[in-house]
C-alpha cells in the first residue's frame, strides 16, 4: 500500500493493496494515491477476469490531479486549460474533477449474483454517503434526475458506474480536503456554474484515509442490506 501522498500506479501485485474483508461478501482495497488511468485500466482487467466465485471488492484511493469526461460528456464542458490531463472514459456521466483529497471508492461488483438493479445501486451509493454525513451532523440530499449527493445546492459527491456484462466497476468520489478549485475550469457533472463543497468545509474533521473507512463501511452496510 502506498503512503497517502504518494501518487502513482497501483502496485506490482496485480490490482494493488492489500485485500481484507469487510463483510462476507465483499473486500476492501486501501491503494493510496494512484494514477487514474492505470487504476481504471486494472479495474477493467479485474472485471474481464471475474468468475462466479470471484469476491466483489471496494478500490478506495485518492488521484493525482486529472479531468474525466464520462460517456455522455461534452468537451466543451471543460472552460479552461489548467495543464490538468483530461481524460475521455468509459463510465456514465458527464464531466468531473479528481485530486488528492478527495476520495474515490471504485465498486467491483457482481450486480446478477446480487440480484441489484443499477438504479438500486446508485441509490445504495447515495444512501452510504448521505449516512456518513448525517453520522456527523450534516444532511446530504439527492436532487432528482442529477445522481450524487449535495448540501444545499453543492455537490459533495460525485457518482458514475459502468457495468459490463452484469458487473460494474466505477464508483463515487467524495470531497473531503481538497482543493476545489479546478472545478471552476469546468461545468460539474454538466452543469454550468454547479457549486461544490467539500466535508472540511462541513465541519467534518476527518482526514481522506479516515473518510474512506467509514465510507466503504457505510457502502458495505447498503449492500448486504440489499442482497
Amino acid at each position: 500500500m502506498k503512503p497517502a501522498g504518494q501518487c502513482g500506479p497501483v502496485d506490482s501485485d496485480g490490482f494493488g493493496g492489500d485485500p481484507v474483508p469487510i463483510s462476507s461478501s465483499l473486500r476492501v482495497r486501501h491503494l493510496g494515491c494512484t494514477d487514474y488511468q492505470q487504476t481504471w485500466q486494472q479495474m477493467v482487467r479485474f472485471t474481464a477476469a471475474r468468475s462466479e466465485q470471484t469476491v466483489d471488492e471496494l478500490w478506495c484511493c485518492e488521484h493525482s490531479p486529472v479531468f474525466t469526461l464520462g460517456q455522455a460528456g461534452k468537451p466543451e464542458h471543460l472552460l479552461a486549460d489548467l495543464g490538468i490531463p483530461l481524460l475521455k472514459t468509459d463510465r456514465g456521466g458527464q464531466i468531473t474533477y479528481h485530486g488528492p483529497g478527495q476520495v474515490v471508492i471504485y465498486l467491483l461488483l457482481d450486480l446478477h449474483r446480487r440480484k441489484l438493479k443499477v438504479r438500486e445501486l446508485v441509490a445504495a451509493i447515495e444512501q452510504a454517503v448521505i449516512d456518513l454525513l448525517a453520522e456527523h451532523g450534516v444532511v446530504g440530499e439527492r436532487h432528482g434526475g442529477a445522481p450524487g449527493v449535495y448540501v444545499g445546492v453543492a455537490k459533495v459527491a460525485a457518482l458514475g458506474l459502468r457495468v459490463r456484462k452484469g458487473c460494474c466497476y466505477h464508483g463515487v468520489s467524495l470531497n473531503v480536503a481538497m482543493d476545489l478549485s479546478p472545478f471552476a475550469a469546468i461545468n460539474p457533472c454538466g452543469y454550468p456554474g454547479l457549486p461544490v463543497t467539500q466535508t472540511r468545509d462541513l465541519g467534518i474533521a476527518l482526514i481522506p484515509a479516515q473518510v474512506a473507512t467509514a465510507l466503504a463501511g457505510h457502502l458495505a452496510g447498503q449492500l448486504e442490506c440489499r442482497q
